[in-house]
């Protein structure tokens, strides 16, 4: 597990990025030294003071789960109740019928994040249906996953 393409980048590109981001999950993260990107498995990241925070997927930046459990975002957000936990942790799509909750802005295609009643990300994914569908629909997937907890991504983010 190594970082490729590792450089610092320019403030102002840094400081537009993270702005998005900030914007669309509606959290703050401060910069207090220098931004990276990189590249992990094919994965374009920023590191924020050394840490993997945000990814790029499909090129659209997004927290990456190390970041949303450290930043905390209000919005973009799936809940799962205690039964899906474990089979998000470990990379299976999430299922409509295990969503208690989610955020009625997210629309089929968005990058969205899922988490467990107690508010702890557990994986990233990218929408399948609007965030209200999801609470009501009672078959079919919601969520296809690209980052789980216990992942390489996660076990890189967690170890720099």
């Amino acid at each position: 597990m190594s970082l490729k393409h590792r450089h610092p980048i320019r403030k102002k590109i840094a400081d537009g990025i993270i702005k998005q981001v900030e914007e669309e999950l509606g959290c703050s993260i401060p910069i207090g030294g220098i931004v990276e990107s990189a590249e992990f498995e094919g994965i374009k990241i920023l590191l924020v003071d050394g840490s993997a925070v945000i990814i790029f997927l499909k090129d659209k930046p997004f927290l990456s789960l190390y970041g949303i459990n450290k930043y905390k975002p209000e919005k973009r957000y799936a809940t799962v109740d205690r039964g899906a936990v474990k089979f998000v942790v470990s990379g299976a799509n999430v299922m409509a019928p295990g969503i208690i909750d989610a955020d009625g802005d997210i629309k089929k295609g968005d990058i969205v994040w899922v988490r467990n009643e107690e508010g702890t990300a557990l994986a990233l994914g990218y929408a399948l249906m609007d965030g209200e569908e999801m609470v009501a629909e009672n078959k079919g997937k919601a969520i296809e996953s690209v980052h789980h907890i216990g992942d390489e991504l996660w076990e890189l983010a967690t170890n720099l």
